[in-house]
């Protein structure tokens, strides 16, 4: 960033942010106003030393640390009793681990959609693509600790060997593409009957209102998905699913302009998945258009050329690689690709609370952009996470406006750059260590090795 724009940014967030409610904007950050919205669904408790609320925040605590462990967070808990001269703590991670165990998962999951509403919900219409909101759809793959409950629950893939493998869980998400929160999220296995990505996300669809637009690769692109998004007046842009794209013919249909065309779709068979009563309820025929971007070809439901040039469609779909971006933050940047808990509830409750943790990084990102008079898109999630921890690991608590000022002036300063058809090979150039892959279950290699020692290196 240039030094007069950045301090021209500097400055801006300085005279929006003397006029905020302080106190009020980082209680807001902070969870308790959030996480009042459904303390009805707080269970009962006892007077405990890891109440609800509590053990909610250290479990997010723990997600956004670069350890993860139960360790970390009873520690960083212990510390915090101290300096308050609270009673000690057990040293054993027993008390908390159960705490976290009582958390009820419709609680987190709850809290997660409410933060996701509020960000968007206080968005401004410049936000948003011609003042509509635009929902982006993926899926994304997690492994879990290797248990036999887990792998009950969410088997390995069929190619590996047991006890070489991970447990693997399936998620599809619904993203707003304005601000990045997560609005929604089904979670199943990946392998059987409705763990396919179609099927979760047909589970999210209530989430998707009147008037808005949804954007999502060529997987999604069905007959039945885009009858769904027409009756519930929701437009969908999609790459065009690729069986069907090698018979796209724009030589039929109705003309619209160079490879732009509308389309009447046939209503397909009956696919297993669907009733009979909703396949009788579905139309005999659907118009869609498709048209030629680049080396793609798209199918919409916005079917008027005037209203929707296929050139604004194609800027419209390049966006969808936003939600790249935003599952690499939550898997990578957060540490969400392998989820830690040994069991299976445990596992989707922690992917949950990150799934809350990364929407507070959203929420707090979202009000730095709107003092600076910028997109969220502008700023760094690595950036704010970061400026987040080190804030709360020196205290976190304080509602002093100078401090909050300066916290939105460091989280404004830096903005992403704009790096449009960036390439990059797929390929890493440091070096992995030279270990071999494991080719016996653990307890096998543990034996040979205590019988034979371990194996020569392999020059």
């Amino acid at each position: 960033m240039h030094p007069n724009q950045s301090a021209t940014t500097r400055q801006r967030v300085l005279d929006h942010a003397g006029s905020i409610d302080a106190g009020g904007f980082f209680n807001l950050l902070t969870a308790p106003q959030l996480l009042d919205r459904v303390a009805a669904l707080v269970p009962a408790h006892r007077e405990r030393a890891f109440p609800p609320l509590k053990t909610l925040a250290m479990f997010m605590t723990q997600a956004l640390s670069a350890d993860g462990s139960c360790r970390q967070a009873l520690d960083d808990y212990g510390v915090e009793r101290a300096i308050t001269g609270l009673p000690r703590l057990s040293p054993s991670t027993s008390a908390y681990c159960q705490a976290r165990a009582r958390l009820p998962l419709p609680m987190i999951r709850t809290l997660t959609r409410q933060t996701g509403e509020l960000v968007t919900d206080g968005a401004p219409a410049w936000w948003h693509w011609q003042q509509r909101r635009v929902r982006l759809a993926d899926g994304a793959t997690m492994t879990l600790a290797d248990t036999e409950e887990n792998q009950a629950k969410y088997p390995q893939p069929k190619s590996q060997k047991d006890g070489l493998g991970f447990p693997i869980c399936r998620m599809v998400v619904l993203l707003c593409l304005a601000t990045g929160v997560v609005l929604d999220a089904a979670i199943g296995p990946c392998a059987g009957k409705g763990s396919d990505e179609q099927t979760l996300l047909r589970a999210l669809l209530d989430t998707l209102l009147s008037g808005e637009i949804l954007v999502a690769d060529a997987y999604y692109a069905t007959y039945f998905l885009l009858c769904e998004l027409v009756r519930r007046g929701v437009d969908g842009v999609f790459e065009q699913y690729g069986a069907r794209k090698r018979s796209t013919d724009f030589r039929l249909g109705e003309w619209l302009g160079v490879h732009d065309h509308l389309i009447v779709l046939p209503k397909p068979k009956k696919p297993d998945w669907m009733s009979q009563e909703d396949y009788d309820q579905a139309p005999g025929t659907l118009t869609v258009r498709e048209f030629q971007a680049g080396h793609k070809i798209m199918v919409t439901t916005f079917l008027c050329p005037k209203d929707a040039p296929k050139s604004i469609l194609k800027v419209l779909y390049r966006s969808r690689w936003n939600i790249e971006l935003d599952l690499r933050n939550i898997k990578t940047t957060l540490g969400m690709e392998h989820l830690r808990c040994r069991t299976p509830d445990m596992a989707i409750k922690e992917l949950w609370v990150y799934l809350l943790a990364y929407n507070l990084i959203r929420l707090l990102m979202a009000q730095a952009a709107l003092l600076a008079d910028q997109i969220p898109r502008q700023l760094s999630f690595k950036h704010t996470l970061q400026i987040w921890i080190s804030w709360q690991q020196r205290g976190g608590g304080t509602h002093d406006g100078v401090v909050i000022r300066a916290l939105l002036v460091l989280i404004a300063g830096p903005r992403v750059g704009l790096r449009p058809g960036r390439i990059e090979p797929r390929a890493l150039k440091r070096r992995l260590k030279n270990y071999p892959l494991m080719t016996k279950p653990r307890r096998v290699a543990q034996e040979e090795v205590r019988k034979n020692g371990h194996p020569k290196k392999q020059r």
